[in-house]
């Protein structure tokens, strides 16, 4: 029998897009692969998007209908998934699923890209000169807001330096230690 160790979750936030999301978790997978800790990533995509091209083989078996489509060499593979039509095309992936797919083996720590509204703990990336109300106000799983001007940013969450990548580490080390 198998034991499977729950992975900490750490959800990435920002009350709109081009706030600095992706280039805070590149900066923080690198900070953390430093301090030998593995990260998976979970990355929130609001539109269609495709990981593969119109030409490759797995392109066209997937068009064909393949509902799965896994694609392996010896050094990664892809699972891709055809999620089912729904009535409402805007219903979102189900996060909790998506955990789910992660393996506990390959990582330490899942931070999670977007999905602002999952009932995670959550740090919100803020820029005010973006003049975006804070997505933290009324959610109280958000954790922490990372800001690039923490003098003017006015939460009553701890505010992050988001130019700091090594105190927003040390910060989600702490949070997942305290667990």
């Amino acid at each position: 029998m198998t034991v499977s160790k729950t992975l900490p979750i750490i959800g990435i936030c920002a009350a709109g897009s081009n706030s600095g999301k992706t280039t805070l978790i590149n900066k923080l997978i690198i900070e953390l692969r430093e301090r030998n800790i593995r990260v998976s990533v979970i990355k929130h995509a609001h539109h269609h998007f495709d990981i593969d091209h119109p030409g490759k083989d797995s392109y066209e078996i997937r068009e064909a209908g393949a509902v799965q489509t896994l694609v392996a060499s010896s050094k990664r593979w892809a699972l891709i998934t055809e999620m089912q039509r729904t009535p409402n095309p805007q219903e979102e992936a189900d996060l909790e699923s998506l955990i789910e797919l992660i393996n506990p083996n390959y990582a330490d720590l899942i931070l999670v890209e977007g999905f602002k509204n999952a009932n995670i703990p959550k740090i919100e990336v803020h820029r005010p000169t973006l003049e975006m109300p804070l997505a933290s106000a009324n959610d109280s799983h958000f954790i922490a807001v990372a800001s690039d001007d923490p003098f003017t940013t006015q939460t009553k969450l701890p505010v992050l330096n988001l130019n700091n990548i090594k105190q927003i580490a040390d910060f989600i080390l702490e949070v997942i230690n305290s667990k």
